[in-house]
């Protein structure tokens, strides 16, 4: 059963993530149409700053789970890595039910009033003179939340497994350190100049 729940969390994660990133690029192309309108045409937008804003922000909080999925958060780990893995277990579990939990519920929760007060107000942008309609990005803040939750109860039976069994579970995606590709990338090269 945890290991389907983990499953399950780390293909919603990793999928909503992947979705997201177009951000980036749809992001650029907003970017790029407001370099050209206003340094070609000297027309700029009045609408660009907000929609650079609201791409930004959905980067930011869907990101969230997709990083807790596959480690690509930052963890100071100097100490941490030291220790057994059944210890990192421990201290993981420890460290999501004070802290981890409580943050992220409090985003959902309050996120969902806030989300819900903008809906009903059809609140609009209010740095902008293009008064654009904010509301709908709004409700991205409690879907952060309820994402950062069912990933937290997959990282959560994830411990419980390392602690079980000694040895943590395999992820769908794991991120990479820099310097972990850079050398299998030096390791290959070496491989074909061996050849």
């Amino acid at each position: 059963m945890m290991k389907f729940f983990i499953k399950f969390a780390d293909t919603l994660s990793t999928s909503m993530g992947k979705a997201f990133s177009w951000c980036i690029v749809i992001l650029m192309g907003g970017t790029v149409y407001e370099v050209v309108m206003a340094y070609v045409f000297n027309a700029p937008t009045l609408w660009n700053f907000d929609f650079s804003m609201q791409m930004y922000g959905a980067i930011l909080m869907m990101s969230g789970a997709y990083c807790l999925a596959t480690e690509a958060h930052v963890r100071g780990d100097v100490i941490y890595r030291l220790f057994s893995q059944r210890t990192q277990a421990w201290i993981d579990l420890v460290l999501y039910f004070l802290f981890f939990f409580p943050g992220v519920i409090a985003l959902a929760f309050y996120g969902y009033e806030y989300a819900a007060l903008a809906w009903k107000i059809k609140e609009t942008s209010w740095s902008s003179p293009a008064q654009i309609q904010i509301y709908m990005v709004k409700s991205m803040i409690p879907a952060a939340g309820v994402l950062l939750i069912i990933q937290g109860i997959s990282e959560v039976f994830r411990s419980i497994i390392c602690i079980q069994t000694g040895q943590w579970p395999a992820r769908l995606v794991v991120a990479e350190e820099t310097e972990q590709v850079l050398m299998r990338a030096a390791q290959d090269e070496d491989k074909k100049n061996v050849i």
